[in-house]
C-alpha cells in the first residue's frame, strides 16, 4: 500500500510539531521582548532620516497612490493577513507531500531565520508605519478589517514594535524562490519569483513596514539560506535542497 505521506504519519507529526513548536516558540520570545515605545520611535525616525537621505522614501507616495484604488488597498491587506499564515502554510505543506527532497533544507532556513530575527527584535526595536500617521500613514488592514490593529501593548504573543526584520518579506523569499525552481508549470515558476516583490508591495501600502525592513528582511533569509546550505555538509542526503539525481538531470 502506498503512503499518503512521504515517510508516513509519524514523520508528519514531527514536522508539524517541529514547525509549530519553532513558530510558537518565535512569537512567545518575540513577544516576551519588552517593547520600549520611545526607542521604538526613535529607531523608526532614524530608518526614515537614512532613506530620505539615500532618496528612497517613498512609502508615504506609495500608499497615497493606492488608497485611490480600493480593490488594490483591500488586496494587499488580503495578502497581508495570509501571507504569513496559509500561503507559508500552503507551500510548506505542498513542500512536504509532493517535493519532500527539498522540504527539509526549507525546514532548516526557517528555523535560523526566526532565530535571526529574535537578534534584530531585541537590538532594534522599531515601530511601523502605520503608527506615524504625521507622515501620512494610514492602516489600511485594520480599514479593512474594522478590527483595530493599533493598539502599542506589548503581549505574550505580540510585540507592535517587532518591525525589523520584515519577516513577511523573508518568509516570502524562503517559499516563493523555493518553488519557482521546483514547480513545472511555467506560469506558477514567474509567480512565485515574483511573489516577493508583491508582498513587499503590500506591506509597504498596508504601512506595515519600511523599505528598510524589506531589505533586512531578505538579508534575513539569505543567512538563512546560507546557513541551511552549510546544514546540509553534516547530512547531505537529507537535507540538500536538490537531490544528487535531480541536479544530474537539470
Amino acid at each position: 500500500m502506498t503512503r499518503a505521506t512521504p515517510h508516513g504519519p509519524v514523520d508528519l507529526l514531527r514536522q508539524f510539531l517541529l514547525f509549530g513548536i519553532a513558530y510558537y516558540v518565535y512569537r512567545l520570545t518575540r513577544g516576551a521582548i519588552d517593547g520600549n515605545p520611545s526607542i521604538a520611535f526613535e529607531n523608526a525616525r532614524t530608518l526614515i532620516d537614512v532613506e530620505r537621505t539615500l532618496h528612497i522614501f517613498v512609502e508615504p507616495s506609495v500608499q497615497s497612490w493606492a488608497s485611490g484604488w480600493s480593490f488594490v488597498t483591500d488586496a494587499a491587506a488580503w495578502i497581508y493577513i495570509n501571507a504569513q499564515s496559509s500561503v507559508t502554510l500552503g507551500a510548506l505543506a505542498w513542500l512536504y507531500l509532493f517535493r519532500n527532497e527539498s522540504f527539509y533544507f526549507v525546514r532548516n532556513m526557517f528555523g535560523v531565520a526566526f532565530a535571526l530575527a529574535l537578534v534584530g527584535y531585541v537590538v532594534y526595536p522599531t515601530a511601523p508605519p502605520r503608527f506615524m500617521p504625521e507622515w501620512g500613514f494610514e492602516d489600511t488592514v485594520s480599514h479593512y478589517t474594522g478590527v483595530p490593529q493599533d493598539s502599542v501593548a506589548v503581549n505574550a504573543l505580540f510585540n507592535p514594535y517587532a518591525a525589523v526584520p520584515s519577516m513577511h518579506v523573508a518568509f516570502a523569499l524562503m517559499i516563493g524562490w523555493p518553488l519557482a525552481r521546483l514547480v513545472r508549470w511555467r506560469p506558477l515558476k514567474i509567480f512565485w519569483f515574483v511573489y516577493p516583490f508583491i508582498v513587499t508591495f503590500v506591506i509597504v501600502v498596508t504601512a506595515n513596514h519600511f523599505i528598510a525592513d524589506a531589505f533586512l528582511g531578505a538579508l534575513t533569509a539569505a543567512a538563512g539560506a546560507y546557513a541551511a546550505a552549510w546544514m546540509a555538509r553534516a547530512r547531505p542526503e537529507a537535507w540538500r535542497f536538490m537531490p544528487r539525481e535531480a541536479r544530474a538531470t537539470a
